[in-house]
């Protein structure tokens, strides 16, 4: 039975371990460097296109128990002025929804699937890959770290097929591409934080708000508590920084006083949304540098492959960093199930996602759909009284549908059903 090793207990690694089941697949075992799976981070988009890869699961109603279904993205001007209203999800015409929900959710959801059918001990935590080498026929020599507080241990495994799953900072990754470097940061940096707010005192809606150099993104993640009418908020803000530490590329989760950024959004308001008083709310922040990295020409070696932000970190814009990491997991299962080879199943992976998702990190560093935002800020830096006059809305809509294209996001494409329905692995 062929012996599948994933490197990485986050979205794409959850999905990836549910997806080979589903294909057939049972000797599967994911190692997290973690050691227990908490619900930390803050908020998600997931657009309806991997929202139907976890219907095709059997998790989105377990999903949907503490989500959003997001119905409308509103772009505005820092003025206040509004760019844009786009209907999202079932009422953009889309078979599935469009989910905001909190990360920690979104994981514990999965990876309580995950022990539920591959049972308690497929994920291990407190592990990780330290190294690699790929032996001649093709499978992976892969050396491991354990640590349990101040001890450490070391093992090694040749499993069938590794899959980095481990992020941006993937040591399969680094292993595979030694040259590829530290995240390319673009300058800007980013706080996120969650706050649980009256319901009639935030949005039922995301908005994205700002100009060329500053911005905030704010959505509801939960429907509103039935005793208490609270709803839990996403918010995340973005804005040029001068230097940062190269240590904090790739990490989520520094905690900052809000009071170190709270300054720069007074005043901020939209539709009777206040993004300081959204903030003063929170309890907690965090902050990060706006990093991604640069296109892989490659991301298979022999039966080694990568999968998510270990694949295609890209700057987070337009909802698709968690989004396309479950789009992966759904095709490279697919791809197994339909090879007998490893090698030839990740070779045919690799085929079907890394152009497009080269594509898609070229499109976020344009800033993808968001350069909307930075378009009005450009031709009326003063405001508007009539957003036509500044962006023909023809231009809009081209803006959005040649984003929606690049990832096969479109309604059109995405109704077609998935093209990542697999039969049980006949090898196996």
């Amino acid at each position: 039975m062929t012996h599948i090793l994933i490197a990485g207990g986050g979205i794409a690694g959850l999905t990836a371990a549910l997806s080979l089941h589903a294909a057939g697949f049972d000797r599967i075992t994911v190692v997290e460097a973690a050691r227990e799976i908490q619900p930390v981070g803050a908020g998600l988009n997931i657009m309806p296109n991997a929202v139907r890869e976890l219907d095709a699961l059997g998790v989105l109603d377990v999903l949907e128990q503490q989500a959003v279904r997001t119905r409308e993205l509103r772009y505005y001007h820092c003025s206040g002025g509004l760019i844009s209203r786009d209907p999202r999800g079932l009422d953009a015409g889309y078979h599935w929804p469009q989910l905001s929900i909190h990360r920690g959710h979104l994981q514990l959801t999965l990876a309580d699937a995950v022990r539920k059918r591959l049972g308690q001990d497929a994920i291990v935590g407190g592990v990780r890959v330290s190294g690699l080498t790929t032996l001649p026929d093709g499978r992976a020599h892969v050396k491991l770290e354990h640590r349990d507080g101040g001890t450490r241990g070391h093992a090694v495994l040749e499993p069938d097929v590794l899959i980095g799953a481990d992020g941006i900072r993937s040591a399969v990754r680094a292993a595979l591409h030694p040259g590829s470097g530290e995240p390319s940061w673009n300058g800007m940096l980013v706080w996120r934080g969650t706050s649980r707010m009256p319901a009639d005192r935030t949005a039922t809606f995301m908005f994205i708000a700002g100009s060329d150099r500053q911005k905030a993104v704010v959505y509801p993640m939960t429907e509103p508590d039935r005793e208490t009418g609270e709803v839990l908020v996403n918010w995340a803000l973005a804005m040029p920084a001068e230097t940062i530490d190269d240590d904090s590329r790739g990490d989520w989760n520094r905690p900052v006083p809000i009071g170190k950024f709270l300054r720069h959004y007074a005043g901020w308001e939209f539709d009777g949304v206040s993004v300081p008083e959204i903030l003063r709310a929170s309890d907690r922040a965090f902050e990060y540098p706006m990093v991604d990295i640069d296109p892989l020409d490659r991301w298979s070696h022999g039966r080694t492959t990568l999968i998510g932000d270990a694949a295609h970190a890209m700057y987070p814009v337009g909802s698709n960093g968690a989004t396309q990491s479950i789009v992966d997991a759904r095709a490279l299962a697919h791809a197994m199930a339909r090879h007998a080879d490893p090698a030839d199943a990740l070779m045919a992976y690799e085929a079907d996602r890394r152009p497009a998702m080269t594509e898609l990190q070229r499109a976020n560093r344009r800033l993808g759909p968001e350069v909307v935002i930075s378009l009005a800020h450009e031709r009326a830096p003063g405001g508007f009284t009539d957003i036509d006059e500044v962006i023909p809305p023809e231009e809009l809509a081209a803006i959005a549908a040649t984003y929606a294209a690049t990832g096969a996001f479109d309604p059109v494409t995405v109704n077609l059903g998935s093209p990542y329905g697999v039969g049980v692995h006949a090898l196996r």
